[in-house]
This record gives structure tokens, C-alpha cells and sequence, in this order.
């Protein structure tokens, strides 16, 4: 089966250094040159979708834009690109949730995906009105999915559970599809409701080994549930056409990070209560050395952000031969970032994507029904590629 690239809209702003934000971390540790405007996120969802990107994650917390609202602006502005909107179920109800889920795939002509985060920060959880602890977060998410899971399939629904309750609730429309369901988490409760409730399990990029250990636990609780999941994993890409230059950039994004600024990162990532957070503070201890935790994963990105910290790291050759080594695991969808994040998206797209088709691990999802741009709606149209600018 090919696989699917997924990119990343950053609706907390974009820059050439690593704008940080995410896990209650403080958000203004590196610039935002460029402002989440939609102009501007529209433009790098036009990029993802020509170059073969099947979808788009925008991420969900106070540090950000909101994801429902901006990826339904940006919709207007592409023709097949789909959107993994991350949100969180303890905001919302559930029907209203599923109600907005069948609204959109409708109005945006079935290109919603749903990323589904329950919230490891307590503290952030409160601001928002949110006073459960985490594992009863979890537990809630699971209630909170069954109802949703049943509302798609057209059921009216009555639930009395621990967290939620509804009663006689149902839609007048269900979605067409149903909108695949993308779920992560690292802590025991989180793969138990993972295993009832994904279609695709998410993972953080940590090295294939810890990689093939998460796979291997996730496929068994699903196994008890006769379930079968997909798998995908969340990461950053700094490629060039040799490795030097792929070197080069990762230490100038390096060079960028104040030591107060990684201080105060990893003072606020230290009280996190999320297990995925944990491990990847674990990848790089807060130092600035041995950063290459595998052959071409790099964990600098995780010294000055919350969330997904490492990065692919290396020429185009080496960046495809890594994507294969995480797929023979069992890895099929990849969701992918760089600093900034329009230009990243056409040196991953115009120099791996295509040495990946040459294997047969990807084909172009909208080659059959892509309409080529003008010069004009295409940057770089017309030059050798953005490293030429």
C-alpha cells in the first residue's frame, strides 16, 4: 500500500527559525516573521496539495489559532487537500462535535480528517474550563467517541457514562464519509481507548526501535477488540540536496536557541503530564550535544518546542531511506513539518517525494485529477527551486 504525507499548517505563526509553542510551553521562544494569516496558510495548503501531500494537520491549544475555524477558510481556498483537524473532545459535546464533523465533510466535499487530543496539561486543561484529571481525560474521550461513532453510523443515541450523558441524540445528516479518526498517546489508558476507537494511531518521532515497541503494544490491545489500526507518525524535515547542506541548516536553526529560551522550555515541558512529552524530553535531556539519536533523527527541535521534537535530517537519499526504514515497521502515514514551512514543503515534496515513487512507496494522490496552477498562483514557478532564490 502507498504511502500517505500528510503536512503541517502553523497557525501559531511561521518562521526560518523554530517558532515554539505546544504542551503549555512558552509560545514566543523563537520568532513568527510570518503571521497565520489565511493568505498565508493558504498559500503552504496550495504548495502541500500540488506537490502531493494527501492532507494538512493544524494543531489545537491556546498557543494557536483555532483549528475548526481556520482550516474551514483555508478549504475555500484549495480543491483537494484534506484537513486533520486536531481538536479536543472535553470543549465540545459530542453531538454538536459530530453535527460539525458531518457539516464540514459536506461543505468542504468530504476532506476532513480528525485528530483527536485529549490534553496531557492539567493546567492548560483548567483555563479552559476542564478540571478532570488526565486519565479521566482519557476516559472521557473514550465515552466521547462512542457517542460520536454512533451518531455517524445514523443511531440514535442514549448514554449515561461516567463523564458524558445524552439522550435521544441523532443527526439529521450523517457525514459522507465518515471522517478517519487519527488518536495518540503514550500512557497505558490512552492506548486501551486508541485501540477501541482510532483508525490511524499517531506517533511522535522517536527512534525505529521505540517506534516498532509502540507499534507492536498498540496492534495487541486492538487485536483483543478485533480491531486493526493503521499507524502514522508526527515529524519534522529539514532535507537538501547533499547532507552537509541538510547539516548546515539544522545547526543554524540551533544557533538560533537562546540558552534562556531553552530554560524556560524545558523548565515548562518538566511538568508536563503527558507520557509522549516525557519521552521526548528523554531523546535530548535538555543538552545541546549528541543530538542525532539515529542515523539521521535529530531531537534539536524538541529543545525549544512542546510536542513533536525530532527531525529528519540529511540529503534526499538519506531523509527516503529513513521514511522506508519506519514503513517496513509498519509506519503507512507520515505528518510532516519544517521551519518555514512553505519552503520546507517543496524541498520534501520536489526532492524525496519523487525518489520514493521511483520505489514504489508513494504515488501522487491527485494525479489523475490535478489541474496544473498558473506561474502566478505557483511559487518558485519558473526557478530551479527555493534554494535557487
Amino acid at each position: 500500500m502507498p504511502l500517505t504525507f500528510h503536512w503541517f499548517l502553523p497557525t501559531n505563526g511561521d518562521s526560518r527559525h523554530v517558532v515554539g509553542g505546544g504542551h503549555g510551553t512558552p509560545a514566543g521562544s523563537a520568532g513568527r516573521d510570518r503571521p497565520p494569516t489565511v493568505a498565508y496558510l493558504s498559500q503552504i495548503a496550495r504548495a502541500a496539495e500540488d506537490l502531493g501531500f494527501l492532507g494538512a494537520l493544524t494543531p489545537t491549544g491556546a498557543w494557536c489559532e483555532d483549528a475548526w475555524l481556520t482550516t474551514a477558510m483555508v478549504s475555500r481556498h484549495t480543491e483537494r487537500l484534506k484537513f486533520l483537524v486536531a481538536f479536543r473532545p472535553g470543549f465540545v459535546s459530542p453531538t454538536l462535535a459530530a453535527q460539525m464533523a458531518s457539516t464540514f465533510q459536506r461543505q468542504s466535499g468530504g476532506r476532513l480528517l480528525l485528530n483527536v487530543v485529549t490534553g496531557g496539561e492539567s493546567h492548560e486543561q483548567r483555563a479552559y474550563g476542564d478540571f478532570l484529571d488526565k486519565d479521566d481525560r482519557y476516559r472521557r474521550t473514550g465515552e466521547f467517541l462512542e457517542i460520536v461513532r454512533e451518531l455517524w453510523q445514523g443511531k440514535t443515541v442514549d448514554l449515561a457514562g461516567e463523564h458524558l450523558r445524552v439522550e435521544g441524540a441523532a443527526l439529521a445528516r450523517v457525514p459522507d464519509p465518515v471522517p478517519a479518526v487519527y488518536f495518540g498517546g503514550s500512557s497505558p489508558v490512552a492506548g486501551e481507548i486508541a485501540a477501541r476507537h482510532a483508525d490511524v494511531y499517531l506517533t511522535w518521532g522517536e527512534p525505529p526501535a521505540a517506534v516498532a515497541e509502540k507499534i507492536a503494544w498498540i496492534r495487541g490491545l486492538a487485536a483483543r477488540q478485533g480491531r486493526t489500526l493503521r499507524f502514522g507518525i508526527r515529524l519534522h524535515v529539514i532535507t537538501r540536496d547533499t547532507s552537509e547542506q541538510a547539516w548546515a541548516e539544522a545547526g543554524r536553526l540551533l544557533d538560533g536557541f537562546a540558552p534562556e529560551a531553552v530554560e524556560a522550555v524545558q523548565a515548562g515541558l518538566a511538568r508536563s503530564e503527558s507520557e509522549g512529552q516525557r519521552r521526548m524530553l528523554a531523546l535530548h535531556g535538555g543538552s545541546r550535544d549528541d543530538l542525532e539519536i539515529h542515523p539521521n533523527l535529530w531531537a534539536g527541535i524538541g529543545l525549544v518546542r512542546g510536542g513533536a521534537g525530532t527531525a529528519l535530517v540529511g540529503s534526499h537519499a538519506e531523509v527516503a531511506e529513513r521514511i522506508a526504514e519506519y514503513h517496513r515497521l509498519g509506519i503507512e502515514e507520515f505528518v510532516l513539518s519544517g521551519y518555514p514551512h512553505l519552503e520546507e514543503a517543496y524541498w520534501f515534496g520536489e526532492g524525496v517525494l519523487p525518489r520514493l515513487g521511483e520505489q514504489g512507496l508513494w504515488t501522487h494522490p491527485f494525479r489523475d485529477t490535478a489541474q496544473p496552477r498558473s506561474a502566478a498562483q505557483v511559487p518558485f514557478a519558473g526557478a530551479a527551486g527555493p534554494h535557487r532564490n
